[in-house]
């Protein structure tokens, strides 16, 4: 997701920083949570180059992993998904070799080219890179396009049997698609992100919701509780999204649900890393340390690790 704004480059250090931070998880007793949802990219260009037709406009100059550590371990993240950023296209390599270089430390998501005539191949190949998942976009065109793609199905069937998830971004009037694709596919793992973006124009639609609720019957699709900064009031703590996480709660079942800061977009402005674990882990008094535990740590483990 993107916002018009983005923050100035953190301080330079962070690198020490996150050296030291790293550091000290190996000596913690507890494993620490996971952000399920974070995008990495690097002002190194020449090396990792936009993509045909893609353009960095509106965004801050780079969210390296270095800068991502100075923002999570503060607040107990040990590991991280991570989701190829847009710009790049189907070339996953910077995201893959943040990966080599930090070994389980993250999980990925890439994106791929259904249309590929070796897409099996490609993703066993990122399967072994530490890759769980496909990232797709649907909207109402799209989505219904899909239903009727060989190539999409494919996808779906071959993440089946790869255990690779497909990971949507989807606009809410899209879910009656999803709804059948995950009907036709019962076997694929689906992730939902951001709450399927149900809140972004502000009001919180209940008819949404239910759409997304009902989706909580196919027993492999799973929600990304993320992305507060963007979805209704816009403004920490959040609050106002602790209905619509007790709704999913209560039809999915906590061990369904993950909390994700959406980094570096949910740092930006008035907006905290602190303010997004805060609103899960401290605020919801409805959830108790089990449910906590398995949205901030277990679902994500589980799905991406």
């Amino acid at each position: 997701m993107m916002m018009t704004t983005r923050r100035q480059l953190l301080a330079t250090g962070a690198g020490a920083l996150a050296g030291v931070c790293l550091a000290q998880d190996k000596d913690e007793d507890s494993p620490g949570w996971i952000d399920a949802h974070v995008h990495v990219w690097t002002p190194k260009t020449k090396k990792y180059p936009n993509a045909r037709g893609r353009d960095r406009k509106g965004l801050r100059a780079s969210f390296t992993p270095e800068e991502l550590f100075s923002e999570c371990r503060p607040h107990g993240v040990s590991r991280i998904v991570l989701i190829q950023m847009s710009f790049y296209g189907h070339d996953n390599s910077y995201m893959l070799d943040v990966m080599d270089l930090h070994k389980g430390l993250f999980g990925g998501v890439a994106i791929v080219d259904e249309t590929a005539p070796d897409l099996a191949k490609r993703m066993r190949a990122l399967r072994r890179r530490g890759v769980r998942g496909f990232r797709v976009y649907a909207n109402a065109k799209n989505a219904s396009a899909w239903e009727k793609s060989n190539d999409m199905k494919k996808m779906w069937r071959e993440a089946a049997k790869t255990r690779q998830s497909i990971c949507c971004l989807v606009d809410p009037d899209a879910l009656p698609s999803i709804t059948r694709l995950c009907k036709e596919h019962p076997e694929t793992s689906v992730v939902i992100d951001h709450f399927a973006r149900i809140g972004m124009r502000g009001k919180i639609r209940q008819e949404q919701l239910d759409q997304l609720l009902r989706l909580s019957s196919f027993k492999r699709v799973a929600v990304k509780t993320s992305a507060f900064y963007a979805l209704g009031a816009k403004a920490p703590p959040y609050d106002d999204l602790a209905d619509m996480i007790r709704q999913l709660r209560d039809s999915y079942g906590a061990d369904r649900l993950m909390w994700a800061s959406d980094c570096p977009f949910q740092v930006e402005g008035k907006h905290t890393y602190k303010a997004s674990i805060a609103l899960v882990r401290d605020r919801l008094d409805f959830l108790s340390a089990a449910e906590k535990t398995a949205m901030l740590r277990g679902t994500a483990e589980r799905i991406f690790f």
